[in-house]
């Protein structure tokens, strides 16, 4: 009796452990979390109609995709408002899991951070105040231009002013700012992402984009490089949203327009 009493207690034990590795592998393919169970997502919410707050609460393309790819993970996104300079040192010190804020995806940046596939393409954008003389970057000598700090508007900007005369660029902390200086005429022009900059000048009606400045830039989701597991589901979550549709009632909330293919 002892004999098959070991034997039976033998054969629990094994089930127990088959029965614990799905789990366990399950665990480790979602990654390492600040919070099990969350998705933390690091975003300068300033930027719309990425993100921005309404009230407290965050709201925008970026926000609404990062809460799909959350729940196709099974967990429940988390955002964490971050000022954009230190957005990235925040990813790589754990504050968060991921950064979703419209981040071009960059050689310099890949260098720090890994990046999920793109999720939207993008190009700059020269805006002024309704009337204003300046219709392209050509007409940018001697002109003051605003752009939001260490973006690839900034960037932008630097690369313009050795060619255009540029006589200024401002650097604002955030681009709403820099669009508050423009109103007041403390700059001559904006140089910033072009679906920004459009969404802003359409929602305030006191400036407009008057010229795309061609660029192919493709934003894409943060990754600690650290995190390899995670970073494979969110790459995986992401193109659920597409397949599924979700991707597509998304975009079309917030641009009025399907994505293009």
């Amino acid at each position: 009796m002892r004999a098959k009493t070991y034997v039976k207690a033998a054969v629990v034990l094994v089930l127990v452990a088959l029965l614990a590795v799905p789990l366990v592998a399950g665990c480790k393919s979602t990654g390492n979390l600040v919070k099990s169970g969350q998705l933390t997502m690091g975003s300068d919410t300033t930027y719309p109609p990425f993100e921005t707050l309404e009230g407290s609460t965050p709201v925008g393309f970026d926000v609404e995709l990062a809460q799909a790819i959350a729940k196709n993970m099974g967990l429940k996104l988390n955002v964490v408002t971050t000022a954009w300079d230190g957005i990235i040192p925040g990813l790589k010190t754990n504050k968060y899991d991921i950064i979703m804020s419209a981040m071009t995806i960059t050689a310099d940046r890949k260098k720090e951070i890994n990046f999920s596939t793109p999720y939207l393409d993008s190009d700059q954008s020269l805006t002024v105040v309704k009337g204003s003389p300046i219709k392209t970057t050509s007409d940018l000598n001697g002109k003051n231009v605003g752009v939001q700090i260490d973006t690839t508007g900034q960037y932008k900007a630097e690369d313009l002013q050795k060619t255009t005369g540029i006589k200024e660029i401002q650097k604002f902390d955030t681009i709403l700012l820099a669009f508050e200086a423009l109103e007041q005429g403390k700059v001559d022009a904006i140089i910033n992402d072009f679906p920004v900059s459009q969404y802003i000048s359409q929602q305030r009606g006191k400036t407009e984009v008057v010229e795309k400045i061609k660029t192919g830039e493709q934003y894409g989701i943060g990754v600690n490089k650290d995190n390899p597991d995670l970073l494979k589901q969110i790459n995986s979550a992401l193109q659920k949203t597409k397949d599924d549709g979700i991707y597509t009632t998304i975009y079309k909330k917030w641009f009025g327009v399907a994505p293009p293919t």
